[in-house]
This record gives C-alpha cells, structure tokens and sequence, in this order.
C-alpha cells in the first residue's frame, strides 16, 4: 500500500472560472457599482456588498475543498456545513478528459474529468487546476490507474498512447454546413425576413424583433452552439479508444471507449446529400455528466463527424461498427399510404452482431445498434398499421438519444425480426459474459 499524498488545493481562481455566467454578471454588476459610486449613488453601496458576499462565499467554497491520491483512489472532500468525502477507485477510471471553458481559457486553468464504469457514468471533477499541471496530472492519474488495474486483473483504462488523426473538419466546411442545415436555414430565413420588414417598414420590423426577441436569440444561439462546440473538430484513433478535441472558446479532449458506444447515427440533410455529405454521432449509455456542466455537455449524443463526405464516414464507421449490416431491405408497397414522405428511405438489414434502420422524410437517417447493447424489443402497431397489416419494431439500447425502429414492415416480417433479433441479442450478451 502506498503512501497517500499530502493534501492539495485547487487552483485560487478556481471559484471565478466555476461561477461562468455568474462570475461575468458580478463583475458587470461590480463595474456598474463603481461607475455609480463615483457619481455618489447610494445604490452602488448595496451592489458592492452583494459582489463581496458572493467573493467571500467563493473563498470559502476553495478553502474547504481539497483533493489527494490515496490507496489508489482519488480522494475529494468538500463541503462547510455538511462536510463530503468522495472517494473515486483509479482502477475504475475508462478515460480522463481535459475541458478549458472560455473563462478557464481566460485564467489559465483546466479542468480535469474523470470517468469510471459503472451504469450511473459516475465523474470525478478536478475543477481547477493550472492548466500547465492538467497533462502531467493527467499522465499521473492514468499511470495509477493502469496499475491498480493491472493488480486487479481487470482490463487497462486509457493510457497515454501514441495516436493516429484519422480527420480535422474544414473551417469553411463547417460555415457551409451549418448554412444548408436545418438551423442554419432558419436562421437566414429570419433574418431575410427581418431585412425585408426593415426596408418596408421600419416600425414593423421593431416591433417584430420587440415580440419575437427570444425566439430570435434562440435561433442564433443554436447556430453559435453549433459552430462553437464542433469547431477545428479533430477525431484520432488509439488503442483505448477515439478521442475527440474541438472548441472555439471552450476547448474539450475526451475519449470514447468502444464499450461505451451503444449506438451509432448517420445523418444526412436534404442539402448535404447533393454535396455527398453526412453528419456521424455515437450514442453513450448512462449518465455521463454531472451537475455544473454545460447543457450540450450532459446530452449523451457526441458527434465524431460533424461533416464530411460519404466515404470518410464508411471509414470511421468500420471502426466503431465493424460487423454493420448493409440496410437494403424496403417496406411492403402499401406502408405508401401510411409513411408516403418517407417510404422510399425505410429500410433496415441485419447481421449476427448488429442491426440497421434507415428513416427520415426530408433528412435521411440511417442507425446502426450492436446486438450486445440491445435492452429490449417492442413491436408496436398503430391502428392505421393494423388496416393495413403493417407493424414496428423498436430495437432500444441504453443510450437516450439514438435508438432503432424497424418502420411499417408486414406483421409477419415484423414477428420473425423480434423473434430473431431477441435471439441474436441474447447470443451476443453470453458471448461478451465469457
């Protein structure tokens, strides 16, 4: 048993980065006091007093957290009134992640993140530390882990290996993208319809960005998430997984893990396809983030390819997907009268280890669910299907954002699929037991 390290403190500045939003409006509010003080507001007396509260509040909040390596676990405690002692086993580590927000970025400190297995997706946060100590710590951490695993006996976390960049996506790629998109269409549809007010009516197009102002904002920032997060995306490939670095202002490295892979989605808009281009997102099981993220970060999809052409995506899927069945397999000719916009994208195919949906009426979207993932199969029919002896299967993983459907197929198609699929996705699951 090792000696545990003495005990350490994040980063000074750790309770500034943390606060995001909260941090910039104190400082707002802190700027707006000083502007009024030296005008003699007794207001800005009020507003300086909150600002020193929430500054002394957050001195708190670093003094009583503290971190250290012990027994081969990573030990965090926190807390004033109710004191917490989170113990975190090294040898249950699947990767770590760095994540530099725009503030952290700002302060020069890094984030590191911790994931272990278990279904809760459980996460150890050091949030802050230096950002120069982020890498070696990182090494650190990982080095531990592989160790504690290698005394246990349980397969190797992710280690610092060498990697091999299998794609960066274009900048110009992605404006253009995101231009033809779904979004990025009605974003240049309100705002062409803005100027078109503007030039015809001045007072009507006040009055339309007054009553539609959050709506508006919401359309922008979609576009600006979007751009943001998926921006200089580059995805490498390692013996522990692929790992993902994107980010304008908020910089994230995370790997993913096969195991961790419970489903696969390719999506292909109406405008994109013309230009042979896709969009490719995994879907990961359980919870995979925790209170104080981002609200795109706690969504389970990840997008390894936000776009590309037709053929780098095939490569990409032979790696997470390797045993993909071709989706060739077309629905009977009266599923036209209930599906006419999409009938001719239904189709799915099968093969011993995974099944594939193809959907979508004006976007094509083609899912791919290893067998060994499966959690349940559902046949359900509509009444409108049952008319026209018509049913589907739905084929759900653990994963909350992707799952497959085998759309309108003929009752008797649809009973032997169930029939078959439960089998080949129990066979698989005493396969990976051994």
């Amino acid at each position: 048993m090792s000696e545990p390290d003495s005990w350490r403190r994040l980063h000074p500045l750790s309770p500034i980065v943390r606060g995001g939003r909260a941090t910039i409006g104190a400082a707002t509010l802190l700027l707006l006091s000083l502007v009024q003080g030296s005008r003699g507001s007794s207001d800005s007396f009020v507003e300086l007093a909150i600002v020193g509260i929430v500054v002394v509040l957050g001195f708190v909040s670093w003094l009583v957290t503290r971190w250290r390596i012990e027994d081969d676990d990573l030990r965090i405690e926190s807390g004033v009134l109710r004191r917490q002692s989170l113990r975190f086993p090294l040898s249950q580590t699947q990767a770590i992640d760095i994540v530099r927000s725009g503030l952290a970025r700002i302060f020069g400190v890094a984030e590191l993140r911790l994931r272990t297995g278990g279904s809760s997706g459980a996460t150890a946060r050091l949030d802050y530390v230096a950002a120069h100590e982020a890498e070696p710590l990182r090494a650190r951490l990982l080095a531990l882990a592989a160790g504690a695993r290698e005394h246990e006996g349980a397969p190797q976390p992710e280690t610092v290996v060498e990697e091999r960049v299998l794609t960066t996506v274009p900048t110009g790629r992605l404006i253009g993208s995101i231009l033809i998109s779904d979004v990025g269409i009605l974003a240049e549809a309100v705002l062409a319809a803005l100027i078109v007010t503007a030039v015809l009516s001045p007072a009507a197009a006040a009055g339309v960005i007054g009553v539609g102002a959050a709506w508006i904002f919401t359309v922008l920032t979609l576009v600006w998430r979007r751009f943001n997060q998926e921006y200089r995306l580059s995805l490498a490939e390692a013996p522990d997984g692929l790992r993902l670095r994107s980010g304008l202002i908020a910089l994230s490295a995370e790997t993913i893990r096969p195991g961790r892979v419970q489903a696969v989605r390719m999506v292909e808009p109406l405008f994109w396809r013309a230009l042979g281009w896709c969009r490719l997102e995994v879907d990961l099981a359980g919870k995979q983030r925790s209170k104080g993220e981002g609200q795109a970060e706690r969504r389970p999809l990840r997008t390894v390819l936000p776009v590309g052409s037709r053929a780098l995506a095939e490569e990409l899927l032979e790696r997470i997907v390797p045993d993909r069945p071709p989706v060739q397999s077309p629905p009977p000719r009266r599923a036209l009268w209930k599906s006419p916009l999409r009938y001719r994208m239904l189709a799915w195919g099968r093969s011993e280890t995974c099944v594939a949906t193809t959907s979508g009426r004006i976007r094509r979207v083609t899912v791919w669910a290893p067998l060994e993932k499966v959690q349940s199969l559902r046949r359900v029919q509509g009444p409108l299907q049952r008319r026209l002896r018509l049913a589907t299967v739905h084929v759900d993983t653990a994963g909350r954002s992707v799952h497959a459907a085998i759309r309108d197929r003929d009752t008797a198609e649809a009973d032997r699929a169930l029939v078959e699929l439960s089998d080949l996705a129990r066979t698989e699951r005493r396969k990976k037991r051994r």
